[in-house]
């Protein structure tokens, strides 16, 4: 399929709706194929391959109500019966005056760089061989990996179309690949996992098997000896992969929709000043090559740069059209087409790395790993299981595990002291490695 057909098809089925009784329609057609393979030892344990295209209407009628509807057959009669069935649901459904159709749609006008022609054409045998390439390195590289749950190679080409009855109409294509693996690791009759992956819009982009496999070995094995730390209060270092967790606990607090029903402890809290100075956290649509980037959101409104929080002052909620149309507000770009969701959502990098932010740390703790999900977004309380290091004299010193790290998220945000360089756009909701000043330690 083109991207002409496919939005062809997204505007015949908006043009079907409003035949049917809509007063107006939005459509949008997603075609992708797919690959996944997953390997374990020397055997392929999963090979999954699919092409799958998917119709999604929204329609509107009698000035509120609102109905969704998703069908894979897009057969013109299959389509006709799915949105006269809506159309007739729309009637008895309540109003909600907040649901209608974005007040201004389009597309971000700059090249995004979506498409890696080297990652829609690799042979998929070469995707088998990454797989069996991972699961070989990841065992070779420690002698106490002693199993896996698995060495993966995936990835998607996908064609995204999208038509309302306002006269808007765009698609776009994209493309995504990653690697992972998850050793297990045995040593004195415990066990351990480790996991590591890369994942990027282009081939090139992707960590070669065997710094993936290596990484994951290294993350298995690394905590085996781990001590219960004591009880206390010291500063926290938050690595790249569990930092952009806590982003993630922070992004449910900037979403409208929590805001809008007070699920949110930084409602009624714009302008204010809650963050250090280096805290600046941004989301933003267009950034060119990036995983959460596209050139409109899930309903036709145009992705952009949104500053959420700017040297620690937050300046912007995260919006889609219903929920900005509730709040007095304006989209910001982030529909996910049924809610709020992140394009690239992070916080901006700093100037040290890593190492030298564990360097300048005299006594405190590495986190490397969270377990649990204990955030309470209505007042905006942390907690979560951890895994990692105690860093003594500015270096690891032993690692730790079965203890809780603990704060809450106003006080965390105002006691960020260091952001490290390494910043990776793997994902959607990403962030540097960070440090805390201060957080509770719960353990022995």
């Amino acid at each position: 399929m083109t991207e002409r057909e496919a939005l062809e098809l997204a505007t015949s089925a908006v043009e079907m709706a409003i035949k049917a009784g809509a007063d107006a329609a939005e459509a949008t057609l997603s075609h992708a194929k797919r690959f996944h393979v997953e390997a374990r030892e020397k055997t392929i344990s999963k090979l999954e391959g699919s092409t799958a295209k998917s119709l999604h209407v929204r329609i509107f009628r009698d000035g509120g109500r609102r109905v969704s509807v998703s069908t894979s057959d897009l057969t013109p009669e299959s389509v006709v019966r799915a949105l006269h069935a809506a159309v007739e649901q729309a009637a008895v459904v309540s109003t909600d005056a907040f649901a209608a159709l974005p007040d201004g749609c389009g597309r971000f006008a700059g090249e995004l760089a979506l498409f890696d022609a080297a990652v829609a054409q690799r042979d998929d045998a070469l995707k088998v061989d990454d797989a069996l390439a991972m699961e070989k390195a990841v065992r070779d590289a420690d002698p106490r990996v002693v199993n896996s749950s698995g060495s993966q190679y995936a990835d998607s080409a996908a064609i995204i179309a999208l038509a309302n009855s306002n006269g808007f109409g765009a698609a776009y294509t994209s493309t995504r690949a990653s690697r992972s693996s998850v050793p297990v690791a045995e040593a004195g009759g415990v066990k351990r996992t480790g996991h590591y992956g890369t994942a990027g819009r282009f081939f090139a982009e992707l960590e070669p098997p065997e710094h993936v496999a290596s990484k994951a070995a290294r993350r298995a094995v690394e905590l085996f000896g781990a001590r219960k730390p004591a009880t206390a209060r010291l500063p926290v270092i938050f690595e790249r992969d569990v930092a952009a967790a806590v982003l993630h606990d922070l992004f449910s607090a900037v979403s409208a929709s929590n805001v809008a029903v007070g699920n949110s402890w930084l409602a009624e809290r714009l302008g204010d000043r809650i963050g250090s100075e280096l805290v600046t956290i941004v989301d933003d649509g267009t950034l060119p090559g990036k995983l959460g980037s596209s050139p409109f959101d899930g309903e036709g409104v145009a992705t952009r740069r949104t500053g959420v929080f700017e040297r620690g002052t937050l300046r912007s909620f995260l919006f889609d059209s219903y929920y900005a149309r509730r709040l007095g507000a304006k989209t910001t770009g982030n529909s996910t087409g049924g809610g709020i969701g992140a394009n690239n959502f992070y916080l901006e990098p700093g100037k040290r790395t890593l190492d030298e932010l564990i360097a300048s740390t005299k006594r405190g703790v590495l986190v490397l790993d969270t377990i649990g999900f204990a955030t309470e977004h209505a007042t905006g309380t942390y907690s979560r299981g951890a895994r990692g290091f105690m860093i003594e004299n500015g270096e690891r010193a032993y690692p730790i595990d079965e203890f809780t790290v603990a704060g809450n998220f106003a006080e965390m945000l105002a006691a960020v002291d260091a952001v490290a360089d390494d910043l990776i756009f793997d994902s959607s909701i990403v962030s540097p490695s960070f440090r805390i000043a201060e957080m509770t330690i719960s353990g022995s």
